[in-house]
């Protein structure tokens, strides 16, 4: 109740801010655990030892916990230890859910480290039968928090979920 009460006040303060203002946002109403394992499965798989990288492509899905990324391809780069990714460079129609929530976008880094992932381009993020829009969003998977940038534009279904 709380966190649908906390988007209402969000969403009537995105009506009132100016058009290019950052807006703070709520995402998957969860604090996500970044350490748990990283699975990803494609149609395809390209490994580059030389540079640490893997490209995967070919409906991708990758799947942390309770967080579930969706693209055409993916791109991931390997740390220094043997298994440990450091991040996930995503695109071609990209969705990441989390529990109820869901942002699409064009293009997505996700750093597993920090827990963060930025959303570019055209980015259009749904929570119930409310959504907003922008060109960048950043969301941080530790704490369950985001901002979105640029030309900020939302609905919202008054009394929804």
């Amino acid at each position: 109740m709380a966190f649908r009460l906390g988007f209402l006040v969000l969403t009537l303060t995105l009506a009132a801010a100016s058009a290019g203002a950052q807006q703070k946002i709520a995402f998957g109403d969860l604090d996500q655990d970044t350490t748990q394992p990283v699975q990803v499965t494609a149609d395809q798989l390209a490994v580059n030892n030389a540079d640490g990288t893997a490209v995967f492509s070919g409906n991708v899905i990758v799947v942390q916990g309770e967080m579930k990324l969706a693209a055409a391809e993916v791109k991931v780069t390997y740390g220094t230890e043997k298994n440990d990714i450091e991040s996930l460079v995503a695109s071609g129609g990209v969705t990441v859910t989390n529990l109820g929530d869901a942002a699409e976008a064009q293009e997505a880094v996700y750093t597993i480290d920090s827990g963060v992932i930025e959303l570019a381009g055209d980015v259009l993020l749904t929570q119930g039968g409310s959504a907003m829009a922008g060109q960048k969003l950043t969301i941080n998977l530790k704490d369950g928090t985001g901002v979105m940038e640029g030309r900020v534009t939302t609905t919202f279904q008054p009394g929804g979920d």
